[in-house]
């Protein structure tokens, strides 16, 4: 009977050791929080996204929350997106790896009777891949991705996640609408729970949050398009239903970080604000150097490689992050990927060779200063397609200088991003070597990543209109009873 005794209380005192370990382990593996917003350009908040320049900031946008996580926390006055539309840019940030490496560039179905032939793509996350989910998992964290997948291959429950929503679209944010507009708040709340039961069972959590805002802006909260439309005199104006849209999500975000604060968990917790591309339909895409640029002061926008397509807003708050703080050196949604392996203590021996991105966590340990350690100091975007008024075209930005080439033409711009935000100013005549060094970088990784290209179309006829092709998951209209959007 002792000895029986004496084994049990072996076996407890085992069993706490265990859990001890367990509890250490997590506490030791911050939380992670990382929230996507659709279509949200950089200046798509009431947030400044660059010290001092009014440009970088919404002037009808109300998001108190934001502004909070932002006075919390680091923003990245010069962070992009992967890709200038959205199902590049989240295969991106699943897999660690470019677009052009990816060989998907674009969401939206090709259009055809251009001069070009824009290339054929690869529309669904290969099994083959390993995602951030994948890792994390591996490592002890509980995984959870809510909202917009986007990128099939089954959904997120066959790539690493614990609890998701399934392989969804565009199609939620049409359905659901006032009292859950386009489904943010159940989101938030979906997302609180995960985390309350990832506290109870000691493990640490990773919840990707992929707001389906700002697609379907008409569908905000009633009350809220009522105040911006006494505001800004628009009744179901898109300028009215953005705005409306926008403090939505600045609800839910608020939720989520109430949420994190309730349950204790903010000072393990890094929450990270960013968004898939700029904003709106590229209409500003200057090509040839004509146009006026976008509001925000950045040329181009989504669809387009230009600022106003792949510049994002950028915001993060966590453990030993400097609140109100301001990061100017460049990074891309692909960094987040070793970054978030590097807080959960993967060695890097473990992680993807494939990978092009580098950890960010030097940058907000050091109050902004630094540099990302990546493969390649050199950060490129590719978009080989047609899209709003854009044809095909990728850039590469080293250092403050950013050459985008055209292939239509075979022409090349250059600009010094540090004195020329909005892409005004082209350098490549008076900067002959740096435009010719640029291009021969550009071309390099384009090859060296087996980059798909677009090619010359034997059948082309300037005088007939081009169409673009049906269907497709990209396109975005899965589920949406009025089937017509603009492209994703």
């Amino acid at each position: 009977m002792t000895s029986l005794r004496g084994a049990l209380v072996c076996v407890a005192v085992a069993a706490a050791a265990v859990s001890a370990m367990q509890a250490a382990s997590a506490a030791d593996r911050p939380n992670i929080v990382l929230m996507l917003a659709d279509d949200q350009g950089w200046n798509g908040l009431s947030v400044e996204m660059a010290p001092g320049v009014p440009g970088s900031r919404g002037e009808i946008f109300h998001t108190p929350n934001l502004e909070n996580l932002a006075a919390q926390g680091m923003r990245f006055s010069c962070a992009y997106a992967p890709a200038p539309v959205c199902s590049p840019t989240r295969i991106s940030l699943q897999t660690g790896r470019s677009p052009a490496a990816l060989h998907w560039t674009k969401a939206a179905p090709p259009e055809r009777g251009h001069m070009l032939v824009e290339p054929t793509l690869i529309k669904a996350i290969s099994a083959e891949e390993t995602t951030i989910g994948e890792v994390l998992r591996k490592t002890g964290y509980a995984t959870a991705h809510y909202g917009k997948w986007h990128i099939s291959g089954g959904g997120p429950g066959q790539h690493g996640y614990d609890e998701h929503d399934g392989d969804t679209g565009n199609e939620n944010a049409y359905q659901v609408t006032d009292p859950n507009p386009v489904d943010i708040f159940g989101m938030a709340k979906r997302a609180e729970a995960f985390m309350a039961r990832s506290q109870h069972d000691g493990k640490p959590f990773f919840i990707q949050l992929s707001w389906n805002a700002l697609h379907a802006s008409e569908n905000a909260l009633k009350a809220t398009l009522a105040t911006y439309e006494k505001q800004l005199g628009g009744a179901n104006d898109k300028r009215t239903t953005t705005a409306a849209i926008t403090e939505d999500l600045d609800t839910g975000v608020g939720m989520v970080m109430e949420a994190i604060d309730r349950l204790g968990l903010a000072g393990t917790t890094y929450v990270i604000y960013t968004s898939d591309n700029g904003a709106g339909g590229g209409g500003g895409g200057r090509e040839g150097g004509k146009g006026r640029g976008r509001p925000a002061g950045l040329s181009g926008g989504k669809g387009s490689v230009w600022e106003g397509g792949i510049r994002v807003p950028f915001i993060v708050r966590g453990p030993g992050v400097a609140a109100n703080s301001w990061c100017h050196v460049p990074i891309v949604g692909y960094d987040l990927y070793p970054t978030f392996c590097d807080w959960a203590g993967v060695k890097p021996t473990a992680l993807p060779k494939s990978l092009e991105g580098g950890s960010i966590k030097g940058l907000l340990a050091s109050g902004g200063k630094g540099r990302v350690a990546r493969p390649g100091e050199e950060l490129v975007f590719h978009f080989p397609h047609y899209q709003t008024g854009n044809t095909p075209h990728s850039a590469i930005r080293v250092g403050n200088l950013k050459l985008i080439k055209m292939y239509e033409d075979d022409s090349v711009r250059l600009f010094d991003l540090d004195a020329d935000i909005g892409e005004r100013d082209d350098l490549a005549a008076r900067r002959p070597d740096d435009a010719a060094r640029l291009r021969t970088r550009l071309e390099q990784y384009l090859t060296d990543a087996n980059a798909q290209l677009p090619t010359p179309n034997p059948q082309y006829d300037p005088t007939a209109a081009p169409v673009q092709e049906r269907g497709g998951r990209g396109a975005g209209t899965k589920g949406d009873p009025r089937k017509k959007r603009r492209p994703e």
